[in-house]
């Protein structure tokens, strides 16, 4: 653009001097002069000519403020520009149909940045994330000429132009943020491509397997698509392909229970009554931490059946001992599998959690029926002794001679049980002293079979890639 120094002139006024400058400014119309042209000021104080810019100097000093004022009305002209543009691609446009309405198929690109991820509920099987989703699509009407490339717009333009239906099929809950404004970027570029992200937090479905609890894994899906048009009219496509089109940094993360491994892309089409649609899905694999629940539950468990079989060293004499430990480690067994199941919902099958616990309950039981076994047979071998004793006494031979039902002698009365002895009968029979068969054997056979089954059950479960039944 042309510009032409017209005039200057000079003027006094009180202790100032003042340079005024004619030139054109852009925009206006063109071969204006004089009073029509803009007026640049230049300002020197009173008798400080020596300030004032001579020559060459003078020049350069000059043409600084004209060019000052021509970048100072070219914003003007910049945004009358754009107005121009925006009110020429609105002319005539309408939002109601889409891109190549009764032609071609309209692609929509979509890509997702992750900005949190989490918390996952295992009781109502959910997750929710917090995202960028970002849709690129052609409109050929949005297609223009001028002075730059790309229309950054704000939010009020989304609802002047067609936008794709997209919704989120498994979403519970979904919230577009609006604080402090609506948070949604909407830019034109000039061959006519729109880009439009939204801010979105979303409560979505993810269904769940506990089988192998806590050794698990799932994959919670994300699946969306257009509500209204079928995969004739608008087709779903990752802009990014399906390595690169879900971005979740590290840093996102909020899993406390959870490890985000990584998330595979797919496309499939949906078919309902209505039609065929297209649909995008994102899969996030999840792997459960384990350290939580060895503290909480599994490490508890394996101590109080170790405590159970300490019994079993304990004089079979003691019995009050003996009983107190059995009976508390059964109920302490019952507290913690209850505790463990409360953060869990309530599924019909078992999971590997329930099989640990039932075999440590089993342990814990056992110890306390084999106390009970070694009681019992141990009266029944002080009766069998104390009735050997009765036969050999001559009071007792004389009885069987006599065939006397009448009398009774003392040694004839049968012991009470041992559980309702004070003390112990045993030390009074040498044969009853010392440790029964049953706890040597118990001793050995109980720590035994227990390593055996902690052996096997962490083999089987940690030895399985959690996420193999998932995908």
């Amino acid at each position: 653009m042309a510009l032409h120094l017209l005039s200057r002139g000079s003027l006094r006024h009180g202790d100032f001097d003042v340079d005024l400058l004619h030139g054109l400014v852009p925009g206006a119309p063109g071969g204006l002069a004089g009073d029509d042209a803009a007026p640049l000021l230049k300002v020197y104080r009173h008798g400080e000519t020596s300030h004032r810019p001579t020559g060459f100097k003078g020049f350069i000093n000059n043409l600084h403020v004209v060019l000052l004022g021509i970048v100072q009305g070219g914003g003007k002209v910049y945004s009358d520009n754009i107005t121009r543009i925006l009110d020429r691609l609105l002319d005539g446009y309408d939002n109601r149909l889409r891109p190549g309405s009764g032609g071609g198929i309209t692609e929509v690109k979509t890509d997702i940045f992750v900005t949190s991820f989490g918390p996952v509920s295992d009781v109502e099987m959910e997750y929710t994330m917090d995202m960028f989703f970002r849709q690129m699509w052609v409109d050929e009407r949005l297609k223009f000429e001028g002075p730059t490339e790309i229309l950054r717009l704000n939010n009020k333009m989304v609802d002047k132009i067609w936008t794709p239906d997209t919704f989120f099929r498994n979403s519970k809950k979904s919230i577009s943020h609006n604080m402090t404004t609506p948070n949604k970027l909407f830019r034109i570029m000039q061959n006519g491509t729109v880009l439009y992200t939204m801010r979105l937090t979303i409560n979505a479905e993810c269904p769940m397997s506990l089988m192998n609890f806590p050794m698990d894994g799932h994959a919670c899906p994300l699946r969306f698509g257009s509500f209204a048009y079928t995969s004739s009219e608008i087709k779903f496509t990752w802009r990014k392909g399906l390595r690169a089109s879900v971005e979740c940094p590290k840093e996102s993360m909020s899993l406390l229970q959870y490890d985000l491994v990584g998330q595979t892309l797919s496309s499939e089409i949906m078919k309902l009554n209505t039609g065929h649609y297209s649909v995008q899905v994102v899969h996030f694999l999840l792997q459960r931490k384990l350290g939580y629940y060895l503290i909480q539950t599994y490490i508890p468990l394996i101590m109080i059946v170790v405590l159970s079989q300490v019994s079993f060293w304990i004089n079979k004499e003691s019995v009050p001992a003996r009983t107190v430990a059995g009976i508390t480690t059964v109920l302490t067994m019952t507290t913690l599998s209850i505790s463990a199941r409360q953060s869990l919902p309530k599924v019909s099958y078992a999971t590997a959690m329930d099989w640990f616990i039932a075999v440590c309950f089993a342990f814990v039981a056992s110890a306390l029926v084999e106390f009970a076994a070694v009681n019992y047979f141990a009266t029944l071998q002080a009766n069998h002794l104390k009735k050997q004793k009765s036969d050999s006494s001559p009071q007792g031979g004389l009885k069987r001679r006599n065939h006397s039902v009448s009398y009774s002698e003392p040694d004839d009365t049968p012991p009470l049980p041992v559980f309702f002895q004070q003390g112990s009968a045993f030390p009074q029979i040498p044969q009853l002293a010392g440790t029964s068969p049953i706890d040597v054997y118990a001793r050995v056979l109980f720590p035994l079979t227990f390593a055996l089954f902690n052996l096997v059950y962490w083999y089987i479960y940690l030895a399985k890639d959690p996420l193999e039944m998932v995908g």
